[in-house]
């Protein structure tokens, strides 16, 4: 398969102007927190793109020249006294005007309300997806479906049938199959995989009762299937509960989303192009955005959720070039009592910004890998 042939076969136009607008929405409200929290503090902002690159049109409005760039990624914010300014001998030094002449709580605030801005909005998402969705429940199955003719059909597992229990035991929140931990509701396929006498409880139309049937797994070297679709049963849950269950989804993503970044880089520094399934580049959000998009409204949801987390988190991790970067130049200064010098910041932010701007390339060549 050819690379075009590939890139095509995994992605659609619809997908595509999925992946632009949720992007495009996340980066807006990003770069819109930073310029609310820089207006507030009287720091002047000179411009705010949405876009990249050319500018294809441009409007002046309150103090500020609004742009739509040519390219659908990203945006940026000009604010006053980030950049560095031109001395009267036409030497260029750092400023002391605007956002540099701000004391370290208020440069935090203008940092810190980007990544924070998509946070809440991912925290928003989830509230809304849990809310109107329900929340899955790992210590129960739910029979979507039952296969005529099928042996679930014979013992008499019906569709709607709740899984609450195997071989007299009730299922676990959580269980570890071949070492991973899994929710429990997977121990359904577990249990299939084992020969002998078994037992479901299963909770029909607010009644338990008990279903038993001989199962081999295999027969004549054929592997068997019991004949039902399952997945975890849902429960549906307040507004307060859903926002609850949302803030500790979050958190408990933290140590998950920090080891796949950490795995990124390690992957980074020894060129390794292997796939993983932890981090994607701009391919393969694309590729998972367009199979959301065949899905439905929600799984698009699930996948802004995934993407603004994924902003907030990576632009929190202190590397020059990055929000988390600037806010540690930032209490560096405070503790210094001393804004750090021209030369001294360029220097690191060239080198935080080349760091970024080769992990971003070597992203992109593990995505254009697969097709070749």
């Amino acid at each position: 398969m050819t690379f075009i042939q590939g890139l095509t076969a995994s992605l659609t136009p619809l997908g595509l102007l999925w992946t632009v607008l949720i992007l495009g929405a996340a980066t807006f409200l990003h770069e819109l927190a930073h310029y609310t929290l820089a207006r507030m503090q009287g720091v002047a902002v000179g411009s705010f793109s949405v876009g990249m690159g050319p500018v294809l049109l441009r409007k002046h409005w309150h103090g500020t020249e609004w742009r739509i760039s040519a390219l659908p990624i990203g945006g940026y914010v000009e604010i006053d006294g980030m950049a560095p300014v031109e001395g009267l001998d036409g030497t260029l030094r750092s400023p002391t005007h605007g956002y540099a002449g701000l004391r370290l709580p208020g440069k935090v605030a203008v940092i810190l309300a980007g990544p924070l801005m998509n946070l809440v909005l991912a925290l928003g998402l989830m509230t809304a997806l849990f809310s109107s969705q329900g929340m899955p429940t790992p210590d129960r199955a739910r029979i979507e479906k039952v296969v005529e003719h099928s042996q679930a059909q014979k013992i008499g597992l019906h569709s709607g049938d709740i899984i609450t229990g195997i071989d007299g035991r009730k299922l676990p929140d959580t269980l570890k199959i071949n070492g991973q931990e899994v929710a429990g509701w997977e121990g359904v396929r577990e249990v299939l995989g084992h020969a002998g006498p078994h037992r479901f409880t299963v909770e029909r139309q607010g009644v338990s009762k008990e279903v038993a049937f001989d199962w081999t797994p295999n027969l004549n070297g054929k592997k068997q299937l019991l004949g039902i679709q399952y997945g975890p049963d849902v429960q549906p849950v307040s507004v307060p509960a859903a926002l609850n269950l949302s803030v500790k989804t979050t958190v408990n993503a933290v140590p998950q989303v920090l080891k796949a970044f950490g795995n990124l880089f390690g992957r980074f520094l020894t060129l390794n192009l292997s796939q993983d399934q932890s981090v994607s580049g701009p391919i393969g959000t694309a590729e998972i955005v367009s199979r959301a998009a065949a899905l439905s409204p929600w799984a698009l949801v699930q996948v802004a959720i995934m993407l603004n987390l994924s902003l907030a988190f990576f632009n929190l991790i202190p590397i020059p070039g990055l929000d988390g970067g600037r806010i540690l130049l930032a209490f560096i200064g405070a503790i210094k009592g001393s804004p750090l010098t021209f030369s001294q910041e360029q220097a690191i932010n060239f080198a935080g910004f080349a760091f970024v701007m080769l992990l971003t390339v070597f992203v992109v060549l593990r995505d254009v890998s697969r097709f070749f």
